[in-house]
């Protein structure tokens, strides 16, 4: 029984998601692929209501970046995130003095060394700011 509430509770936040995804220009779920560093299938599966598959916390920032989210359309797939997943929201900080830049990588040809590149120059990226912003 509580396996089917959290499935329900589930459902409810990729309603949400694919109906703010719908309302994008297309391309929208192969961008998300692409900034997530996985296949379009995978982003089919933690968006689409017709899967269980659950959508990683650790994704939701990208997914909020990517798909442009409304204050309100944030505040209300969050809500139904944290309620699917009770204590795994993670702080997703503000983007208060932040600037979105793109780079051109090389594409290693394999997905999980893609990955591996987009997650070292994100580390590299988070670890920079933080010592420029601390001063040193």
């Amino acid at each position: 029984m509580a396996r089917e509430a959290g499935e329900d509770a589930i459902l409810v936040y990729k309603e949400i998601l694919a109906a703010i995804i719908d309302n994008r220009p297309s391309g929208t779920r192969q961008r998300l692929a692409v900034a997530l560093g996985k296949h379009r299938s995978f982003v089919t599966q933690v968006t689409s209501p017709a899967y269980s598959t659950p959508l990683p916390a650790r994704h939701l920032a990208t997914v909020i970046r990517v798909c442009h989210f409304s204050p309100l359309e944030q505040e209300r797939f969050l809500e139904a995130y944290q309620r699917a997943h009770p204590g795994k929201l993670p702080d997703l900080g503000g983007a208060d003095g932040m600037r979105q830049m793109s780079l051109m990588v090389p594409d290693l040809a394999d997905e999980r060394r893609n990955r591996l590149l987009d997650e070292a120059v994100a580390d590299f990226v988070a670890r920079l700011s933080a010592v420029l912003r601390d001063g040193g």
